[in-house]
C-alpha cells in the first residue's frame, strides 16, 4: 500500500516524464503552462488511491491518472473564460495571458489529449473504464449548462443547486475513484461504494469552494475571491440566505444580485454583511460536515481493511478543512 504522500510523489513523477510541447507552439504552450502550474491534482490522486486500495498496480493506472488531470484542466480553461476569471492558481488565466480564442482551442486540444492518454494502456475493463470517463465528461458539461441557466433564473432551489454541483464538480471525483477501482478489478458493490464516497466528498468540496470564494484570502486561495457575488452566481450561500432571511434581506439580496457595478467592492461587502447577519457561514459548515459523514459511511462499506482506506480518508479530511 502507498501513503498519500507517495501517491502524490508518483503523480509528480508521471507528469515530469511527459512532454506536452508541440507545434504550432501557440496551441501547445498554453497547455504546457496550465499543466506546469500543478495545482492540487486531486483527481489523479483519487484514481491512483482507489487502484491501490483494491490491490491493483498503480503503474497500470498511470495514463488514466494523467488523462483525468488533463481533462480537469481543460474544463478550467473554458470555465475561466466563461466566468471571466483573471487568476488561477495564483497566475493569470490562459485567456488573459494569451487570448480568448487560444483558451478555447488549447482547451479543446486538452480534451482530446485526455482521451488519448486513456487509450494508451489497454485493460480488460477498458470498455467500462472508457464508458465511465465518457459519462463523467458529458455530465460535467450538463452541470456547466445548468450553472449558466441559473444565472438567468430567480427561482433556483437548493435541491437544484446541489444537483448542479453534483454534475459540475462531484462526478469527476466519483468518476476518478470508480475508474481506479475498475483498473484494479474491484467488484460491483465496492466500485459503487467508492463512487458514492467520491460524490459526497465532491459535494462537500464544492460547498467549501463556495465558502472560500466568499470568505477566503485571494493569496491563499489561489484565485480571486468574491467572484461568485460579483458575477451574480447562484450558490448555496445565496440560496440559503434568501430562504432564511426576512423580507427586507431577501429583497436587498435580489437587488444586489441584479447589479454589475464596475467596482464590486461595496456590493460584495454588503452581501457578506447579510450573510453574517444570518449566520450563513455556520450553516454551510454544518452541511459540509453532514456530507463528509455520509462520504465516510460509503467508505466504511468497502470490504477492505480500515488501514488501507487511510489515504482516502486523509485526503477527504484535507479537502474539507482546506483554506486553498
Amino acid at each position: 500500500m502507498y501513503t498519500l504522500k507517495e501517491i502524490q510523489t508518483k503523480i509528480g513523477e508521471y507528469f515530469a516524464a511527459e512532454n506536452f510541447n508541440g507545434t504550432p507552439a501557440e496551441l501547445y504552450q498554453p497547455i504546457e503552462y496550465t499543466l506546469a502550474l500543478g495545482g492540487k491534482r486531486i483527481r489523479p490522486t483519487l484514481l491512483l488511491a482507489a487502484t491501490d486500495l483494491f490491490g491493483g498496480d498503480i503503474q497500470q493506472a498511470r495514463y488514466a491518472a494523467i488523462g483525468i488531470e488533463i481533462f480537469h484542466n481543460f474544463t478550467l480553461l473554458h470555465d475561466d473564460l466563461m466566468d471571466r476569471s483573471p487568476v488561477r492558481r495564483g497566475q493569470p488565466t490562459v485567456y488573459r495571458k494569451w487570448d480568448e480564442n487560444t483558451a478555447i482551442l488549447s482547451g479543446d486540444a486538452m480534451h482530446i489529449l485526455a482521451w488519448q492518454y486513456f487509450l494508451k494502456q489497454p485493460h480488460s475493463n477498458s470498455h467500462a473504464i472508457l464508458q465511465t470517463f465518457g459519462q463523467t465528461c458529458i455530465e460535467i458539461h450538463e452541470g456547466q449548462q445548468y450553472d449558466m441557466n441559473f444565472e438567468h433564473r430567480n427561482d433556483v432551489t437548493i435541491d437544484e443547486y446541489m444537483e448542479m454541483i453534483r454534475l459540475k464538480t462531484a462526478v469527476l471525483l466519483g468518476g476518478a475513484l470508480k475508474i481506479g477501482a475498475l483498473i484494479a478489478n474491484a467488484d460491483t458493490a465496492d466500485t459503487e461504494a467508492i463512487y458514492n464516497f467520491g460524490i459526497k466528498t465532491g459535494l462537500a468540496f464544492q460547498l467549501r469552494d463556495d465558502l472560500l470564494d466568499a470568505y477566503g484570502d485571494t493569496a491563499t486561495f489561489g484565485k480571486q475571491t468574491g467572484t461568485d457575488i460579483r458575477d451574480n452566481k447562484k450558490t448555496f450561500l445565496l440560496l440559503r440566505a434568501i430562504e432564511k432571511g426576512n423580507a427586507t434581506q431577501q429583497q436587498r439580496l435580489r437587488e444586489l444580485f441584479a447589479t454589475t457595478p464596475q467596482d464590486p467592492t461595496d456590493k460584495i461587502n454588503e452581501v457578506l454583511d447579510i450573510y453574517n447577519q444570518l449566520d450563513i457561514r455556520h450553516e454551510v459548515e454544518q452541511r459540509i460536515a453532514q456530507l463528509h459523514d455520509q462520504a465516510l459511511q460509503h467508505l466504511d462499506q468497502i470490504a477492505r481493511p480500515d488501514t488501507s482506506k487511510t489515504p482516502l480518508r486523509t485526503l477527504a479530511c484535507t479537502l474539507l478543512d482546506r483554506n486553498f
